[in-house]
């Protein structure tokens, strides 16, 4: 590679790295749209501690009467609750820990009652052939799978609201049964013993999947009735153990002081690398910058990623250990020139011999970082994803992209050492 090779790519990834930070941090209208582009840093989904919300444990018993596998019983309700509330707070995260309690995570919520309210006192839903509060279920929120708002177009053209259920197995079968023996009148639909709806039943409904249609005049209006049914339909007894609402200003501070402490860390990073290792250091810091952009468009990017404090720790770890693998590459390089090599074999050389040391580093990072991830909860967990996204992307910029713009730079320097900061050993002849 010549000089004004060089030259045009350092030019290139120049404008690059420009790019990259505006896509990072700017926010702006897309013309010629509706749209309005936030940009990587602006779209992470933030966790509890950050942006303040609810957090609520419930102990899980089995029901009365209750068969089945109770493992499977409160995975299902896990799901359910997880469907009751990603119906309006998508950035929800439902889970199971301990063996039989289920942590409810809500960010961002401006009724926090409403969470609980939900949850910990579900609806019980029932559905009878009969308009009476004493007469036996024929089928109950046990059966159901799944309940979504929605709407169909009616003969004159106008939208009907409503919502879709999904039954199991056993409930296709019982509901078919039951629209069978009502064809040409009215099921009952039963919320806590008191008649919610009585849609007319027009033909047997066979297949597991339901429209119910009634006083709905909107699709918000179709939601919460999804969402009532939705809180009946629970496979086990929910108990309410701890509960804690986390201020957004609270979340907001926390994120500001974490925001300025990590571009403190960056710029006392970037100076000593600087001093250190002088035009080997700003290669470092180049790379490092890239580092960080990638970092924010795969915390938004991930779905399973939801940033905290402790997440923010794992990101801050592992910009540590991306310097660390410079500083691993450089201290070799600076060995092999002092014993008489070139700056270029010395490069080479050094990277080589690095290259082992930095993997073993990183490989058992990402390997407890797995371990964490897989098998933590809360925090631990979010640790552990931003560890491990950051351990990869650390090995990319320290291996791949420090070293190719070492490369780039070469050809503009191929003889001054003092500029890599580079010295030889007394009495060290140059090699050839």
């Amino acid at each position: 590679m010549n000089k004004p090779t060089a030259i045009k790519r350092f030019i290139f990834i120049g404008l690059f790295l420009i790019l990259g930070i505006v896509l990072a941090f700017a926010q702006f209208d897309i013309p010629g749209t509706h749209y309005t582009y936030n940009g990587f840093a602006n779209s992470i989904k933030l966790g509890l501690d950050l942006k303040g919300g609810v957090l609520a444990v419930y102990e899980a018993t089995a029901l009365e009467d209750s068969e089945g596998d109770f493992n499977q019983q409160l995975e299902a309700t896990r799901q359910r609750i997880s469907n009751l509330i990603t119906a309006e707070y998508n950035e929800a995260v439902i889970s199971i820990q301990q063996g039989n309690r289920i942590r409810v995570e809500v960010p961002d919520v401006s009724d926090p009652a409403q969470i609980f309210d939900l949850i910990g006192e579900p609806a019980q839903l029932e559905f009878k052939s009969e308009n009476s509060a004493d007469a036996e279920a024929v089928l109950t929120g046990q059966n159901i799978q799944n309940v979504y708002a929605s709407y169909q177009q009616t003969s004159s053209g106008t939208s009907e609201y409503g919502v879709v259920i999904e039954f199991d197995q056993e409930g296709s079968q019982l509901f078919y049964d039951l629209t069978s023996q009502q064809t040409g009148s009215s099921i009952y639909i039963f919320i806590n013993g008191e008649l919610f709806s009585s849609p007319t039943v027009n033909s047997a409904i066979s297949g597991g999947t339901t429209f119910i249609s009634g006083s709905m005049n909107s699709l918000a209006d179709a939601e919460d009735f999804a969402l009532q049914i939705l809180s009946g339909t629970f496979s086990v007894n929910l108990t309410l153990l701890e509960n804690t609402v986390v201020s957004a200003t609270l979340g907001e501070n926390a994120l500001t002081y974490a925001l300025i402490a990590g571009g403190v860390a960056l710029l006392l990073i970037f100076a000593f690398m600087i001093w250190r290792y002088r035009m080997m250091g700003v290669m470092a810091s180049i790379a490092l910058c890239f580092y960080v952009i990638l970092m924010l468009f795969f915390l938004q990017a991930i779905p399973i990623v939801q940033l905290t404090l402790a997440g923010i720790a794992g990101i801050i770890l592992s910009i540590g250990m991306a310097i660390d693998g410079n500083i691993i590459m450089f201290e070799r390089i600076k060995e092999e020139y002092a014993s008489g090599k070139r700056i270029g074999p010395s490069i080479s050389s050094g990277y080589k011999k690095a290259l082992t040391a930095i993997l073993d580093s990183n490989i058992t990072t990402i390997v407890v970082s797995v371990v964490l991830a897989l098998l933590g909860t809360g925090s631990i967990q979010g640790f552990a994803i931003t560890l491990l996204i950051g351990v990869v992307l650390s090995m990319f910029t320290s291996l791949i992209v420090t070293r190719g713009l070492l490369n780039m730079y070469y050809p503009l320097n191929s003889t001054k050492a003092a500029q890599y900061s580079l010295k030889r050993e007394e009495n060290i002849v140059e090699l050839a």
